[in-house]
C-alpha cells in the first residue's frame, strides 16, 4: 500500500512538473490579434499577457477616437482567441504525454 501511494506522489510531482514547464513555455509563445485591416494590432503571450498594442498612424484623428477604440477591443479578443487556442494546443500535448484518455481534465487544465 505504500508503495502505491509513494508512486501516486511521485506521479503527482511529475505532473506538477511538466504543468509549471507548460506554463512557463506558454508565457514565451507570442501570439497577435488584429483588427481593421490591420490597422490595431495586439501581441499578447498564449498565456494571455498583453505585450504591446500598436495602432496605424492614420488612426490618430480626434474623430477617430471611438473607432480605435473599438479596434483595440477587438484587436485583443483576437489575440485572446489565438491565446486560448495554443494553449489548449499545449495542454493536450501535455496530457496526451501524460496517458490520460481523451476528453479527461486535470485541474487546471
Amino acid at each position: 500500500m505504500e508503495e502505491m501511494l509513494a508512486q501516486a506522489q511521485k506521479a503527482a510531482e511529475t505532473i506538477q512538473k511538466q504543468m509549471n514547464e507548460t506554463q512557463a513555455k506558454l508565457d514565451e509563445i507570442e501570439v497577435e490579434g488584429a483588427a481593421g485591416g490591420g490597422l490595431v494590432k495586439v501581441r499578447a503571450t498564449a498565456r494571455g499577457r498583453i505585450i504591446g498594442v500598436t495602432i496605424d498612424e492614420s488612426m490618430m484623428k480626434p474623430e477617430e477616437k471611438q473607432m480605435v477604440e473599438d479596434l483595440v477591443a477587438a484587436a485583443f479578443n483576437d489575440a485572446r482567441d489565438k491565446a486560448d487556442r495554443v494553449s489548449g494546443e499545449e495542454m493536450a500535448k501535455v496530457q496526451q504525454g501524460m496517458g490520460l484518455p481523451p476528453g479527461m481534465k486535470l485541474p487546471g487544465m
